[in-house]
């Protein structure tokens, strides 16, 4: 299942769930839309995988799978 990280990993980026601003790849590497437009060119910097628009989880569903800290 895909985990919905909350936050951008290259400049903190409050990124939740219902967040449209959210980009990952295929290794599930969560970026903010202007870091990957304006800084990685869309290319993830810790695979090289290219970065998309990450879905969003309908919140009853977020709230039930979301991994307890």
């Amino acid at each position: 299942m895909l985990e919905i990280k909350l936050n951008c990993e290259n400049c903190g980026k409050s990124l939740p769930n219902h967040s449209t601003d959210a980009m990952i790849c295929s290794f599930e590497c969560t970026f903010c839309r202007d870091c990957v437009e304006n800084i990685l060119k869309n290319i993830c910097p810790n695979c090289g995988g290219e970065l998309e628009k990450r879905p969003i989880r309908p919140q009853e569903l977020f709230e039930k799978y979301r991994k307890k800290v």
